[in-house]
This record gives structure tokens, C-alpha cells and sequence, in this order.
């Protein structure tokens, strides 16, 4: 997943769509790693992360889903 997380923030290799699924979805991931203390990432947290990492601006929507994917292992 990483490579294509970086691959969506470097280059123009993915359509829009894509790389703002494939950049949520690393958000995510981020977001769960970083959480004290075993806590559950939030929606919140994958928002901050989304922005402060990649300069995305994600709706709620966007990061809830990646944070189910995140969750199921799914892809995209």
C-alpha cells in the first residue's frame, strides 16, 4: 500500500479520484499508528493527518470510509 500512497503524493500516475482514495487511505493508517495508547484514530485525526502530511483536505465522508477500509484491509 505505501508504494502506491507515494506514488499518488509524487506523481500524476493515478486519477484524481484515486490518489485522493489512495492518500486518505494512508492517512488513515498514519492516523491508527500514531494514536496514544491504543486508542482508535478518528475521523478527526485523519483529517489532521490528511493535511499536515499530503495537503489534503478530506470531508468527513472521505475520512470515515478510509477509516473502514482502513479497518476491513480492503483496498482502495
Amino acid at each position: 500500500m505505501w508504494k502506491r500512497v507515494l506514488a499518488a503524493y509524487t506523481t500524476d500516475r493515478y486519477p484524481q479520484h484515486d490518489r485522493e482514495q489512495l492518500l486518505a487511505r494512508g492517512a488513515a493508517e498514519l492516523a491508527h499508528t500514531r494514536s496514544p495508547g491504543g486508542r482508535a484514530a478518528t475521523v478527526k485525526d485523519v483529517q489532521r493527518v490528511a493535511r499536515e502530511e499530503f495537503g489534503l483536505l478530506l470531508d468527513e465522508r472521505q475520512a470515515r470510509t478510509a477509516l473502514a477500509q482502513r479497518r476491513t484491509g480492503r483496498p482502495r
